[in-house]
């Protein structure tokens, strides 16, 4: 089975390169770890750094070597919501409320784009949109941060500009596992042990 695990620079220019074709709805091209079958029907199983997300167009490879082969991929077409409005403010009043939901949304000249949800649909015609269903290629925004996800954040802090970030992590909004915050419990501790000690040997002094 083919692995694929490396994204490379595009090649538009020299199409002879890639082999096949990976066609995906976006929730798989958010995926790190999976199965899938190429164009042509074969299976392949895609290993990529994890926080990757997969855009149209993208390439993948895997194994070197003289018979490395090259994977293109393409957004698959999905039941989608194209969100318009009358201004720009309702518009944004509308990015703001699905954003507040964490709901992945496209972001277009004067439009919006989500996945087909009654729910949303509801709300955002509640707020005076205009919601039209189509079948289109999903592309939404990812973090500020990075990442697929609204709230990801690589493991090792030295790596938030890694992926492309539009801003950098401001230090009061990271997120500390417990193994980052022992260390910083044990030198806050110190302080607390010494000046409780003090009093005791003052008392053995006098």
């Amino acid at each position: 089975m083919l692995s694929l695990h490396t994204k490379i620079a595009h090649a538009d220019a020299v199409p002879d390169v890639v082999h096949d074709l990976l066609v995906l709805p976006y929730d798989q091209r958010e995926r790190c770890r999976q199965r899938a079958r190429l164009a042509s029907g074969e299976e392949v199983a895609l290993f990529l750094v994890r926080g990757t997300v997969l855009r149209d167009g993208d390439l993948l490879t895997g194994e070197g070597g003289p018979s490395v082969r090259v994977v293109r991929v393409v957004a698959a077409p999905e039941p989608t919501y194209r969100v318009r409005c009358a201004d720009a403010t309702m518009l944004a009043r509308c990015a703001f409320h699905l954003g507040n939901r964490h709901t992945r949304t496209e972001v277009g000249p004067g439009w919006l784009r989500i996945r087909a949800d009654p729910v949303l649909k509801e709300m955002v015609e509640g707020l005076g949109a205009q919601v039209d269903e189509e079948l289109a290629r999903f592309e939404p925004e990812t973090g500020a941060y990075g990442g697929g996800h609204g709230h990801h954040h690589d493991d090792h802090h030295d790596d938030d500009h890694r992926g492309g970030l539009l801003a950098p992590v401001p230090v009061r909004q990271r997120i500390h596992r417990p193994s980052d915050l022992a260390p910083l419990a044990a030198s806050s501790a110190a302080p607390a042990a010494e000046s409780a000690a003090a009093p005791a040997a003052n008392l053995e002094q006098a």
